[in-house]
């Protein structure tokens, strides 16, 4: 059965694409007559993009189903335009060994959705104090180690996980937060705080950590990738370790360049992330760091929680947000929409950066390409409204929302897992 779409935008021109036995075999004018099995998709309007990667999000699976499980959330995967996520390891138990990798892979095989990458933890329960076994990890089918969540505070054990990554060519990713300096904070340390009365957290949370991550890299010659960076001052301390030679890598999220602490006026805990939003200067700092390289990729940490739990006090309330499902509107709409940079560099950070960072597949918009493919309309103006997600958390800030850019057909495979129509 063979996938066509006709009369689609690529690159500023229409094109027709066959893809078969989930393979583009043609990309230009000409197509094929459709056989009685095949799936043919009319693109007129709509732009061809290859489906997007998101190397950081949490699916809850095993152990807080109630928040989110794998069938959920690959749904929500999938309605976002992406083919394939990377799960993170605070899970109950915690993928810190081969059965729960192996678990989640299965899993995520049966429902057969989008492709599911599990990354584990660096050390033994995200507790700090062991490294697991990160060969056997790996071999389970682990893409990457991260403590996330709970950073690795003591500096040996960060060296030692460095090290041994290092060794076999390993990405460990890095929640960077000195927690003796976040100090119960619950917001971005600024006049927001302290107008609402919330204790907030210092930048300098987040930026002694990645400091000392890029030290060690530095210091080892082996790769760190630095996870949802959020402060202006992080995204200086990358940009000069990265002209340095230091094998640095690093991704944000759509809430910090979309977003300022303003948004928590109301105290709506949907707002409330950790790293936290934080104010214009960080914002056009993140949107610097974007435009010249020194972000290599666009992530959602999406982390969804239940009503109940959101519903508790901004103190208790747990940090998240639900975004498979915006981040592609919101990316647009505050990037491309507004002429920072263009829809090929949004394609990059979304897609081709992820996938080099984690030496993942990816979907090549040419002859031989894996058919994951993404058709969106760029012309869509609309409202967000969380009662539509597929998640089973509808905690996010951009609720009504008002983005461009909506995903139209999601491809994964060369067969249609998501379509609109």
């Amino acid at each position: 059965m063979a996938l066509i779409i006709n009369n689609v935008n690529y690159k500023g021109k229409t094109v027709n694409v066959v893809a078969d036995k989930g393979v583009i075999v043609s990309v230009g004018k000409r197509t094929r007559k459709a056989g009685a099995s095949d799936t043919v998709i009319d693109g007129t309007a709509l732009t061809l993009m290859p489906a997007f990667i998101d190397m950081h999000v949490h699916l809850r699976e095993p152990g807080f189903e109630y928040k989110e499980d794998i069938v959920s959330g690959c749904m929500a995967a999938v309605k976002g335009g992406f083919s394939a996520v990377c799960c993170m390891p605070n899970t109950r138990p915690v993928t810190d060994n081969k059965y729960i990798v192996e678990y989640i892979i299965d899993r995520a095989k049966k429902a057969d959705i989008v492709k599911v990458y599990p990354i584990a933890a660096i050390t033994v329960g995200l507790e700090g104090k062991e490294l697991t076994r990160m060969n056997a990890l790996s071999e389970a089918g682990a893409v990457a180690f991260s403590d996330d969540g709970a950073p690795v505070s003591d500096s040996r054990m960060m060296r030692n996980a460095l090290e041994y990554a290092g060794t076999f060519g390993y990405t460990v990713i890095e929640h960077c937060e000195d927690k003796s300096l976040v100090a119960g904070g619950v917001v971005n340390e600024g006049a927001v705080a302290t107008r609402l009365g919330l204790p907030g957290i210092t930048r300098a949370a987040e930026d002694v950590e990645i400091a000392r991550n890029i030290v060690l890299a530095e210091t080892l010659g082996v790769k760190v990738h630095i996870a949802h960076v959020s402060t202006e001052g992080g995204v200086q301390l990358i940009r000069e370790a990265k002209k340095r030679g230091v094998k640095v890598t690093c991704e944000t999220c759509p809430h910090y360049f979309a977003l300022t602490d303003d948004i928590l006026e109301g105290y709506d805990t949907a707002a409330k992330v950790n790293p936290p939003i934080r104010e214009e200067r960080d914002r056009q700092a993140i949107i610097r760091g974007i435009v010249d390289g020194t972000i290599d990729c666009i992530v959602t940490d999406h982390a969804p929680h239940s009503a109940a739990d959101k519903a508790q006090g901004y103190l208790d309330a747990p940090s998240g947000i639900s975004g498979l499902e915006t981040s592609f509107a919101v990316s647009y709409t505050a990037l491309v929409d507004c002429g920072y940079i263009t829809l090929d560099k949004l394609s990059e950070l979304m897609t081709y950066a992820p996938a080099k960072i984690l030496s993942l597949p990816c979907g090549k918009i040419e002859r031989g390409g894996v058919a994951d493919l993404t058709l969106v309309d760029l012309n869509a103006a609309y409202a967000v409204d969380s009662s539509e997600f597929l998640s089973k958390g509808k905690n996010t800030p951009f609720n009504g929302y008002a983005v461009k850019g909506r995903v139209e057909y999601t491809i994964v495979g060369g067969k249609v897992k998501y379509s609109r129509r």
